[in-house]
């Protein structure tokens, strides 16, 4: 779900490249642990949705940058486009594989860096990715990768999380409870910002089309959500390992808090919607 560490990615102006390089390192080991693909499966939706937004062609090539477990990779390849799923976890790749195996859709995958794509200039039609490659510590460089691996008149398509919506807030909550990154770093939070993505692709778009959509988390409970996500979803399981028991108790009780705040369930189970930015960008 996020980038590998690369040796050749050029660092933030604001940020030592050592420093760049430890963050790097500390999320590749966030976003291996734990089992990803058991939260990523239930955002399929998503990955359906920016595929209509994109309104995919058979044949087209196809990059899905940051895959995760490969929701919009399948998504892609049900629409009969030629599709590469990468991402710089080898597990959360295989279990894309088994996946695209079990309804027999022919895709390839690769170990990549969202910060290093090792394709040629204007290899493929459309890039994208779904709460992915948003997590990655080198926001300007990633942006860039993004559009030099996309033809010209080719799209780019995203799914951010918002800073407003359920999981920018749940990130805020875990952030309360841990020392701040280092210096320099932007929050993935601003990819779900409509102005950041101006910043970061305009120079190089002919248009960018920004909508802000919605996500349901269904859970059987709220203790269910953190019982999943504690024990599988790579950030918030490192968040927990890092504190001790008296701060892991006080952590649960703001997530349960935080969701007793936007649950709409009335009957013991967790219905949350979480916002987050839909973007497509079309390359000049």
């Amino acid at each position: 779900m996020a980038t590998a560490p690369s040796a050749t990615a050029a660092a933030p102006d604001s940020i030592a490249h050592s420093e760049l390089m430890a963050l790097k390192t500390k999320q590749h080991a966030a976003w291996s642990s734990g089992d990803y693909a058991i939260v990523g499966t239930t955002l399929q939706i998503v990955g359906e949705e920016l595929c209509e937004a994109l309104d995919l062609r058979p044949g087209q090539k196809i990059l899905d940058v940051a895959a995760g477990n490969g929701n919009v990779t399948l998504a892609a390849a049900r629409r009969w486009c030629d599709v590469v799923s990468t991402d710089y976890v080898p597990s959360l790749l295989e279990r894309g594989r088994v996946r695209a195996a079990a309804e027999g859709l022919a895709v390839k995958f690769k170990v990549a860096d969202a910060e290093a794509l090792p394709f040629a200039d204007a290899a493929f039609d459309v890039v994208v990715s779904t709460f992915g490659v948003m997590f990655t510590p080198n926001q300007s460089k990633a942006a860039s990768e993004l559009l030099r691996v996309c033809r010209s008149g080719g799209q780019i398509g995203l799914a951010n999380w918002t800073p407003e919506g359920f999981i920018g807030r749940l990130f805020r909550t875990l952030g309360k409870h841990l020392p701040p990154p280092p210096a320099g770093v932007k929050s993935p939070a601003l990819w779900g910002v409509p102005s950041h993505i101006s910043d970061l692709f305009g120079a190089a778009a002919s248009s960018i089309a920004a909508e802000r959509r919605l996500f349901v988390f269904r859970y059987r409970s709220p203790e269910h959500f953190l019982e999943i996500f504690r024990n599988y979803y790579g950030p918030v399981l490192k968040a927990f390992a890092a504190l001790d028991e008296s701060n892991r108790q006080e952590l649960e009780r703001d997530l349960l808090s935080l969701i007793d705040q936007v649950n709409s369930a009335t009957d013991g189970t967790m219905i949350v919607s979480s916002e987050y930015l839909e973007v497509v960008i079309s390359k000049r």
